[in-house]
């Protein structure tokens, strides 16, 4: 369920002053916890670093990011590869062929190059 519209977008205040008394193109990381916060058009062009549970993740905001929340750009879960034995042994497959490929691609430049 989204926030009510007579409450307007919620910002931490705190936030919102930190990025006031920066001045536009500054290289800090503004580092915060407050993930619920929305993005607004002031925070674009800062790096913000969202907490994810265990670290801050920065985050380049950009003016394609306004109206989003802060912890849309910080995952709190690390996504490991499904599968087990067999999806390695598809994986190498893949990467042998495409090593393969580069060092035939290689050795035609080499015979090109020769000639």
């Amino acid at each position: 369920m989204s926030r009510s519209l007579k409450k307007g977008p919620f910002c931490d205040p705190k936030l919102l002053a930190k990025i006031r008394d920066l001045k536009p193109g500054d290289n800090r990381v503004i580092k915060t916890w407050s993930r619920p916060s929305t993005i607004f058009p002031e925070m674009v062009g800062f790096t913000i670093g969202v907490h994810n549970g265990r670290e801050h993740i920065p985050v380049s905001i950009t003016e394609d990011m306004v109206g989003h929340r802060l912890g849309e750009f910080s995952p709190t879960r690390k996504f490991i590869v499904h599968g087990g034995r067999i999806a390695r042994e598809e994986a190498a497959q893949k990467a042998e062929t495409e090593r393969r490929k580069v060092e035939a691609s290689q050795e035609e430049a080499g015979k090109g190059e020769k000639a």
